[in-house]
């Protein structure tokens, strides 16, 4: 398999790409400097595709970058075939074109068809041709400026007339702009052809559309403004069918700034432009937004006429020029400079020559909403660059410099654009200190999820997945409120619903939705499914400058992110373009991550079911190759509507149509996707690798061989420890690879009776624990663990590694704890029902452990558990044994064991405290639906609420002399396995729903402890559970819940005291009997809260377990 990397894509075969694009405008001088001389190249722009494709735009809009004297900033040009020195070469920008493609970015660029440069060869020939004669006539040539006085003056600041004098050609020539920019003569049909030569030179190149500058200009006539003669169309219909013969999803883009009607003509019947700017739109937008109503929006658009279906509308809130106030009424153009340029430096022509954040007031929620309205309404929206971070501008320079300032990369010199002397710099970079390049940068802003930045990535993603909003049909809705702006857009079977706050305050609305009675909207950022729509009026409210985007569903579609169980639906196609080899590479990737959110939701060892699945989305491919074996370890970004994301690796490969049946009979669960390819009859199965033996294998050799598999940014790195030569030998093949189905967070593969290779699914930066704990263990000998061989690590230049997995080796023996426990219990039950009448029922003793210190257990209970006596025994030796090698690493930092201090039992008691402060009203809250056998037990716990802090605040009053060490950290029955005559201890990850971090901070040895015995009250009920279930007689129930209490509390007696001996001198068990009894209280009482916790959010019918552990500790004599 080649190397796969994330910035790799294809272009589809769509010739109506440009409904659905995300257009983004730059300068290539503007965006980076490669080559440090202060202008920015096409280099340095292929260098940032990454960052663009990253950002979510799928087209790429350059700005003139042909040979010019740059007297308007390139759009005077000198030479239609070539490159502008400082910007590079043909070659470069070939380059550049290849390199976009590969990512799946389209490149619009310019075509200056109105006029040139005075010093372009052409017109420099025409000055010096003769009158009357062919080359003379390529430009339009007068012997008196009075000719076409219809025509408006356009840039009125700068020019008093569209004629100037030529002294060589002693005669005036014609100019819509400045004067250094001749109008060619289109009534030449040797200038025609020669556009159109131009024309076929970009296009042919691969160039994908073409920005048409000034196209209502291009004819003259006497009478007539010269502008939108029917000329001009008859030419870009000649130009539209030479372009349809030549070429395939080509793209004429018309910069036409006319109103509604006239720009609308320059798409002809589908024949002329394929695109066009709707340049009323835009002041308007802003108009709304400062008068706080949706009049100005509705009324420009009411006036847009339909465009055919093979055309679009291209929209904007800021680009290149000043924000044009042409095709305003006077009065409006008096309020938007107004309201928006106060100060004249902000005025040019008859417009504001601002950016996008500066003329909202860098109000943040302005922004986003403007942003919002672009996004949603009709036609493909168009970015500017640098407001995507929200950047100043500088109306301290002249003409539009001021918004054409380098992008700002990261606070380093010339905010990261070029290494030059800043005064080399083409421009200076924005120094004001409201938007100074130090803050507003791209790296400060991809660090904060919370940035403009990521909210623009966010909103981009957002708008791509629905059609309805690139190709869809728009309904106005009416509320009252004249505040709101509210409409639907429909495509197919889609429905959104846009609702927009215009006002700075807060705004309520009622909106007639009846039309979609019984649908529900779902609000799209994050999810949120809203009441069902009534047949009355849909109420909703706003707050300031806000806006909902919702998706409107049947009633009886499931949330977005779940997906049924394998077996009760087909599983999803893909389709794919290419092979296996090209699979991340293509559009299927990106169609891999809609279907996610279904495999993962009803994978085992995922950890999300519970929170609301919000996106999926592929960050990483690591390919592995085997011979012809090709496997692909993808990591997953999930994002959910509150609350992190988290990282999972899913290791994917493709299974022939043969193989496929038999993988999905023997592993369903690792089914993800049925794979169709391009010309191929057959359907392949995309399937969780880990199902595939010869993945294992293959895992393994890179273990064995400290292989590196390489991804794009980061990659795998395997290594082993000394133990591994020991677990293998080179002359005694292992034997094949299992996949076991035990586990829940992680996947187990099993080579027979000597090794266990664990697949870490849930990742996290820093060394996992189990690993970290596992290899010290090793090292130092600790015989009641799986020693640790070897591992996977993910690694990233100086980020902190993720374990992706880890080599044991595999110990013999006859389940687990939990399970060796139960099946002792069962028995114990068994026994005990034998027993007649109230003298059978043996006293119990004392709740809490610590008093049962200086006691034996009866002569009954020998009789009775002493083989669970005897186990309890062990166990607490071997946990004593494991926290003291634990405790005696001194040179390891992230070992060496620590004080208890004030500050950390402060710390200590607020987490505890935290803890059942938000537990407790949970358990209120659900009080109502628990059964009535439980609510006694849920109502003394919530009365005894005082009681139960008490617990806690016992350790604010007691000073603690324990050291705090490394420890187990999710300490139960299931963590330990039990051999012919001892146990083993396992799984040193700790609890896999905490951070890596928090799993890693050193903590009492005692809360194993805690965790240990309230594993054996867990086991006692779930048996008295079993039992009951089992069918026993009523008044017997009682008698049985006696006994379990009474296994349960001298079994845990039995562990803790034989752990407190074998324990006796480490520095970490409190030196006290008090701080012992304080300390485990604490510690117990604080696991039986976490335990309600878990139950009442995710298995309230074991409800009764914590809630019977949290009494009987409120009931016992312990501190």
């Amino acid at each position: 398999m080649a190397r796969i990397a994330k910035n790799t894509a294809e272009l589809e075969e769509d010739p109506l790409w440009f409904k659905d694009a995300v257009i983004y405008q730059l300068h290539v001088k503007s965006f980076f400097d490669s080559d440090d001389d202060g202008i920015g190249d096409f280099q340095g722009l292929t260098h940032k595709l990454d960052y663009l494709q990253d950002l979510g735009v799928s087209a790429l809009w350059l700005m003139p970058f042909c040979p010019s004297p740059l007297r308007d900033d390139g759009y005077d040009i000198s030479d239609y075939r070539g490159i502008h020195p400082a910007y590079g070469t043909l070659r470069d920008f070939r380059k550049f074109l290849a390199e976009a493609h590969r990512r799946g970015l389209r490149v619009i660029t310019e075509l200056v068809v109105n006029h040139t440069s005075d010093q372009h060869a052409w017109f420099q020939r025409a000055r010096r041709a003769k009158p009357g004669s062919p080359w003379r006539d390529w430009y339009v040539w007068s012997d008196t400026p009075q000719r076409y006085a219809d025509a408006r003056i356009i840039f009125q600041d700068f020019e008093t007339s569209n004629w100037t004098w030529d002294p060589v050609a002693d005669a005036y020539f014609w100019h819509r702009f400045y004067s250094h920019q001749p109008d060619l003569n289109f009534d030449n049909p040797a200038v025609r052809k020669a556009v159109l030569s131009t024309l076929d030179f970009w296009f042919g190149m691969g160039v994908d559309g073409l920005r048409l500058d000034a196209i209502p200009y291009l004819f003259e006539r006497e009478g007539t403004p010269c502008e939108n003669l029917p000329e001009t169309h008859h030419f870009l219909r000649e130009m539209r069918a030479h372009v349809d013969a030549k070429f395939k999803n080509r793209m004429l883009l018309g910069e036409a700034n006319q109103w509604p009607e006239d720009a609308a003509a320059y798409f002809g019947g589908g024949d002329e432009c394929h695109m066009a700017f709707h340049f009323p739109l835009m002041p308007r937008l802003f108009m709304a937004l400062h008068m706080e109503d949706r009049f100005p929006v509705l009324d420009i658009l009411d006036q847009t006429p339909t465009v055919p279906e093979n055309c679009q509308w291209a929209i904007f809130l800021r680009n290149h020029d000043e924000l044009t106030l042409e095709m305003v009424t006077d009065e409006e153009r008096d309020y938007m400079y107004r309201v928006y340029a106060h100060d004249a430096r902000m005025r040019i022509n008859l417009g504001i020559r601002r950016r996008l954040f500066p003329l909202l007031g860098n109000h943040r929620r302005r922004t986003e909403l403007a942003n919002a309205l672009l996004f949603s309404l009709p036609g493909s929206p168009v970015i500017y660059y640098g407001d995507e971070i929200g950047m100043g501008d500088n109306v301290y320079l002249g003409d539009r410099d001021g918004v054409r300032t380098p992008m700002q990369w990261s606070a380093d010199r010339n905010a990261g654009f070029s290494r030059a002397d800043p005064q080399k710099l083409f421009l200076p970079v924005i120094i004001s200190p409201e938007y100074h390049s130090d803050m507003i940068n791209v790296e400060v802003q991809r660090a904060n999820p919370h940035s403009v930045l990521w909210w623009m990535k966010r909103l981009i993603g957002l708008r791509k997945r629905f059609k309805a909003f690139s190709r869809g049909a728009i309904e106005f809705l009416a509320p009252d409120n004249h505040r709101i702006l509210a409409f639907i857009r429909r495509h197919g079977n889609e429905r959104l619903l846009v609702v927009a706050n215009l006002s700075r305050f807060v705004q309520h609305l009622e909106l007639d939705l009846s039309a979609y009675q019984g649908m529900v909207p779902v609000e799209l950022f994050g999810r949120s499914r809203f009441p069902p729509i009534p047949a009355a009026p849909y109420f909703l409210s706003l707050g300031p400058h806000s806006f909902y985007w919702f998706y409107l569903t049947p009633p009886q579609t499931a949330p977005e992110g779940t997906t049924p169980e394998v077996g009760e639906t087909p599983l999803p196609i893909l389709e794919a373009d290419g092979g296996w080899e090209d699979f991340f590479n293509s559009k299927a990737a990106a169609r891999l991550e809609h279907i996610l959110p279904g495999f993962l939701t009803r994978s085992r060892w995922f950890g999300g079911k519970a929170r609301p699945l919000k996106h999926a989305g592929i960050m990483e491919v690591f390919p592995l190759v085997k011979g012809s074996r090709r496997w692909a370890i993808v990591l997953v970004r999930v994002d959910y509507l509150s609350g992190d994301a988290e990282t999972y690796a899913v290791p994917m490969a493709v299974a022939p149509a043969d193989q496929s049946d038999r993988l999905l009979q023997e592993h369903p669960q690792a089914a993800i996707a049925s794979l169709k390819l391009k010309n191929s009859p057959s359907v392949l199965l995309l399937y969780d690798a880990l199902a595939d033996a010869a993945f294992g294998e293959t895992l393994l050799e890179a273990m064995a061989h400290k292989r590196a598999i390489h991804g794009h940014r980061m990659q795998i790195q395997g290594f082993t420890t000394r133990a591994f030569r020991t677990l293998t030998t080179l002359n005694e093949p292992l034997p094949a690879p299992v996949l076991l189905s035990a586990e829940q967070s992680n996947t187990s593969i099993r080579f027979g009776e000597r090794l266990i290779l664990k697949f870490i699914r849930k990742l996290a930066p820093g060394v996992n624990p189990d690993l970290e704990i596992g290899r010290l263990l090793t090292e130092k000998r600790f015989a009641h663990c799986a020693p640790t061989a070897g591992a996977l690590e993910l690694r990233m230049n100086s980020e902190p590694p993720m374990t992706l997995a880890i080599l044991q080796g595999f110990v013999a023996n006859q389940g687990d704890a939990w399970s060796y426990t139960l099946d002792r219990l069962q028995l114990y039950f068994a026994a005990v029902k034998k027993r007649r009448g109230p003298d059978g029922l043996p006293p119990l003793p004392a709740a809490f452990p610590i008093d049962l210190l200086d006691s034996a257990p009866p002569v009954e209970a020998a009789g009775l558990i002493g083989d669970d006596l005897n186990a309890a025994r062990r166990l607490g030796h071997r946990t004593a044994l494991m926290h003291t090698c634990l405790a005696s690493e001194q040179s390891l930092p992230e070992f060496k064991p620590e004080a208890f201090s004030k500050l950390y039992q402060r710390a200590l008691y607020q987490s505890m405290r935290t803890l059942a402060g938000k537990t407790l009203p949970l358990l209120r809250g659900q009080f109502n639906r628990m059964p009535e056998s439980l609510r006694p037990l849920a109502v003394y716990v919530i009365e005894h609420e005082k009681d139960l802090m008490g617990r806690f605040k016992d350790l604010l009053d007691h000073k603690i002399s324990a050291l705090r060490i490394r420890c187990h950290g999710d300490y139960h029955l299931g963590q330990v396995l039990c051999t012919e005559s001892d146990f083993i201890i396992i799984d040193f990850e700790g609890e896999p729903a905490r951070p890596i971090t928090e799993r890693r901070i050193k903590r009492s040895a005692l809360r194993d402890v805690a965790g240990m015995l309230r594993s054996f009250h867990y086991a006692a009920q779930v048996a008295l559970r079993r039992a009951q279930a089992g069918g026993i007689a009523p008044e017997a129930v009682a008698g049985l819940h006696h006994w379990a209490e009474f296994w349960q509390r001298w079994v845990g007696a039995e562990f803790i005291k034989s752990y407190l001996e074998e324990a006796a001198g480490g520095k970490f068990i409190p030196g006290s009997r008090d701080e012992l009894r304080i300390l485990l209280g604490a510690l117990l009482m604080e696991k039986a809260v976490y335990e309600l916790s878990y139950e009442l959010n995710n298995r309230p019918d074991w409800v009764g377990i914590p809630l019977h552990g949290i009494r009987q500790l409120l009931d016992g004599e312990c501190p």
